[in-house]
């Protein structure tokens, strides 16, 4: 079910070398540094240290093998639970998660809500964030998954979803850790004069559009480049590689392990909550109706 570097990832930082690694995995050694000098180069990310003693993990290496591991243990629980409720009579919930939609939130909300929901079971489905295909994610809300919990102020999105909102997320800026901004507990406007800001491109959101003109506005100082509509990890990637800023969530801030997530002094916060089709499943609709029950 995973991309079969990600296992040789686990299994190199498990094992402590190559040559462990290939035999746990029963490839060759050569094959498993193929895989991960593969996996390094997609995530422009330095994941381990070769050494002739064997292989060091790297922080930026650490934090994703914590990750890792944490969405393979949640998946496979959530497999098995699929496994047996494809027997039962319960109504079965599923959401999407990926690293800038992590589904941490819902199970947050299913956690206050279990004693009313005990005819519904929770399965977790893992897709990847792709700017080129996340409105062909969006559109499947209902067939391939039933929730993605994320923000939404794209009008591309609305126009193929619905939205139950949960609260707000704070915009921030984030940057490399080593920029000279990196420091700073909380960011003036002032502080990004002279500075690249990537933010997405005009057009699609309400609410980024209005930010983009503020900062054209009053604050011409501040060089802004796009980026898509969308987001993926390959702009916390451009980030790091261009040494610049990049407007982003507080919930993002443990998106990319080597970019600082700091707080800026504006008002800006945008909606969040539980994306679904406009045509929901009656377990759906019954699960909406609970959460308007409980006052969430």
């Amino acid at each position: 079910m995973f991309d079969h570097k990600i296992d040789t990832f686990l299994a190199v930082v498990e094992s402590g070398s190559f040559n462990k690694a290939a035999e746990k995995l029963f490839i060759s050694p050569t094959a498993v540094m193929k895989q991960m000098n593969n996996l390094e180069s997609q995530l422009n990310l330095n994941l381990i240290k070769r050494s002739p003693s064997g292989v060091i993990i790297t922080p930026s290496g650490e934090s994703l093998y914590r990750d890792l591991v944490k969405i393979k243990e949640d998946t496979k629980r959530s497999i098995d639970a699929a496994r047996i409720i494809e027997n039962s009579n319960k109504k079965v919930i599923r959401v999407g998660t990926s690293i800038l939609n992590p589904c941490s939130a819902f199970i947050d909300l299913w956690s206050r809500m279990c004693h009313c929901m005990l005819d519904f079971q929770l399965e977790i489905i893992p897709f990847d964030d792709d700017h080129n295909d996340i409105l062909s994610v969006i559109e499947n809300l209902g067939t391939e998954f039933d929730f993605i919990i994320g923000v939404c102020n794209s009008r591309r999105w609305f126009d193929r979803c619905d939205l139950y909102r949960l609260g707000k997320y704070k915009k921030m800026v984030a940057v490399p850790m080593d920029h000279p901004l990196a420091c700073k507990s909380i960011l003036r406007l002032e502080d990004l004069y002279g500075e690249k800001l990537i933010m997405v491109k005009e057009g699609d959101s309400p609410l980024n559009d209005y930010l983009r003109h503020d900062l054209n506005t009053n604050h011409p100082e501040i060089i802004i480049e796009d980026a898509d509509y969308f987001y993926d990890i390959n702009v916390f990637n451009r980030c790091l590689k261009e040494n610049c800023a990049l407007l982003s969530l507080e919930c993002w801030k443990n998106v990319h392990p080597s970019l600082v997530t700091i707080p800026v002094e504006w008002d800006y916060s945008i909606d969040y909550g539980l994306l679904y089709s406009f045509n929901p499943s009656e377990s759906v609709t019954m699960f909406i109706n609970e959460l308007k029950k409980s006052g969430i």
